[in-house]
């Protein structure tokens, strides 16, 4: 089995990721995709919302997609339980010690391609995973070749638009929405 790994702040979830990780499952040789909601930013950025919420947003995200293949993981939170940093590659190898038997691949946007000099130990998340590269306005991917550019939409807009009291939901799913409103962590805040 395949696995796409689709990793992220997800602080909060919007359309742009599901939009994504349907075209993904549409698109790719892939069995399941898994958003896997990161713990602790390797960069030390911030998130509004609490680890914890933002799984329950994206498992929102993944019942709007309404598709079996599509789950959440948790495993960036267990891997941290036992001490480690948060980084893809230790991810991955936990996964392959662990599901020997599956193939990994891991869905990015093009705008991370250029900070890959910055990941710790990229060439190892290169051997252990398979890259599926999305396009992303104004960032080109691997020579173009990342399939259409699905959606301009960010957490930090949607962060914005819910800070100042405006509507969302154009940008965010109807489930997600709920959710966020119910734990308050976008409200005020930017």
């Amino acid at each position: 089995m395949e696995i796409a790994l689709f990793g992220g702040s997800f602080d909060p979830p919007h359309v742009g990721h599901l939009l994504a990780a349907a075209y993904v499952l549409a698109t790719e040789p892939v069995d399941e995709l898994w958003m896997v909601p990161v713990f602790e930013h390797p960069f030390g950025k911030r998130f509004r919302g609490p680890y914890e919420h933002r799984v329950q947003l994206c498992e929102a995200a993944v019942a709007t997609l309404g598709l079996a293949r599509a789950k959440v993981s948790r495993l960036e939170a267990d891997l941290a339980a036992r001490g480690g940093e948060g980084r893809t590659f230790e991810l991955l190898e936990h996964l392959h010690q662990t599901r020997p038997q599956d193939r990994f691949s891991l869905v990015i946007g093009s705008d991370l391609l250029g900070e890959t000099a910055q990941w710790k130990r990229f060439d190892r998340v290169r051997e252990l995973a398979r890259l599926i590269v999305l396009e992303r306005g104004g960032h080109q991917g691997h020579g173009g070749a990342g399939g259409p550019v699905i959606i301009e939409v960010s957490s930090t807009l949607v962060r914005s638009l819910l800070a100042e009291g405006k509507d969302a939901s154009r940008y965010v799913a109807r489930g997600v929405l709920r959710e966020i409103e119910a734990g308050g962590h976008y409200r005020g805040k930017r």
